[in-house]
């Protein structure tokens, strides 16, 4: 694919690489609108990102600095980072759901040394073996990815249209990937006229090949107990009833058929339960059933970073078994283990 790809009817993609990220890139869409170009997403805040993202903007025949609006789909820092340099660079507002924005908020606030103390203390409930904790309780000055968002300046509000003028840009809260995970439902004749009702910016919500991580919502300043993987669900069925003409992701391609693969992804997700509480038929650790999940590799070529994000998913799925009554905790285990029922 070139730099631009032009999905019709005043909608193009941007391809913004994501460094040292087997994903590759995320798709940056410009939506034209009668006052500006809006885009929905930005990419990772980096040098490299940012220059492909200047250099497509010009080959759409605009400019960072012509940029009307960024609507975030959600914020992490592959969707949300260059947000802020394309606001100073523009004077374009940033849109976002709310429950995105407070973590947004929170996130600006917490000191990085608050989010190693977090991370030692959930590891440890979760089971994980000293020697990987031990790098959290010592850590090196580094600076963390993400941890000086831009604040938005707009909610996103679910159900409501986008002020974009000349467009019909609805929000579909989907949570579960974050908190505040937002579809775009483009309720316009799709361009080349495709059965079904119009376009959706799917975010990370909906992709056609790979299933988006679903973890607990890491938030050091917030103890609700939450269900991501229940909610990624409910809002998974919720898109399908759409009935989208064409899927526009943020990562790989776009596709037709939300329905379709929104009945992959509930029986893709329904067979991993099954298979965890098979796993649960003797005491488990969060982090010994982690070890025990099936992921796209062996558990011992799994990096350092990525066995904590394995480790939140398989919470995810114990608490979603929980409150399904299929599993539950064993009283007065500590770290806590869990075991079928």
């Amino acid at each position: 694919m070139g730099p631009v790809q032009d999905h019709g009817g005043g909608v193009r993609s941007l391809r913004v690489p994501i460094p040292d990220n087997p994903l590759g890139h995320t798709l940056v869409y410009v939506v034209d609108t009668d006052r500006g170009p809006v885009l929905i997403d930005t990419g990772w805040d980096d040098p490299e990102s940012w220059d492909t993202l200047a250099d497509g903007l010009t080959a759409c025949g605009t400019s960072v600095a012509e940029i009307h609006g960024v609507v975030v789909t959600h914020h992490h820092p592959d969707h949300h980072g260059l947000s802020g340099r394309v606001r100073e660079a523009s004077g374009a507002w940033i849109a976002m759901h709310a429950a995105d924005t407070a973590v947004v908020r929170r996130t600006r606030q917490a000191r990085p040394e608050r989010w190693f103390s977090y991370m030692t203390a959930k590891l440890t409930a979760a089971g994980a073996p000293e020697e990987h904790i031990a790098p959290l309780r010592t850590p090196r000055p580094r600076a963390l990815p993400g941890l000086s968002p831009a604040l938005p300046d707009r909610d996103i509000v679910p159900g409501e249209l986008l002020d974009l003028a000349g467009r019909r840009l609805r929000a579909i809260w989907t949570p579960g990937h974050t908190p505040g995970h937002v579809c775009l439902h483009l309720e316009e004749t799709h361009p080349a006229r495709l059965p079904g009702r119009g376009r959706l910016f799917s975010g990370d919500h909906l992709l056609p090949g790979i299933t988006p991580h679903i973890g607990l919502y890491e938030d050091p300043d917030d103890a609700t107990v939450t269900d991501p993987l229940g909610d990624y669900l409910d809002s998974l069925e919720r898109v399908g009833r759409l009935a989208p003409a064409e899927v526009l992701p943020a990562h790989q391609h776009p596709f037709p058929d939300a329905a379709a693969r929104v009945r992959e992804l509930l029986t893709h997700h329904e067979a991993r339960l099954t298979a965890l509480r098979a796993l649960l038929a003797e005491p488990l650790t969060p982090w010994q059933l982690a070890e025990r999940m099936e992921w796209n590799r062996p558990w011992e070529q799994i990096p350092y970073g990525s066995r904590n994000i394995a480790v939140s998913e398989a919470e995810a799925h114990l608490r979603r078994l929980v409150k399904l009554g299929r599993a539950e905790a064993v009283p007065g285990s500590e770290p806590v283990t869990y075991v079928a029922v």
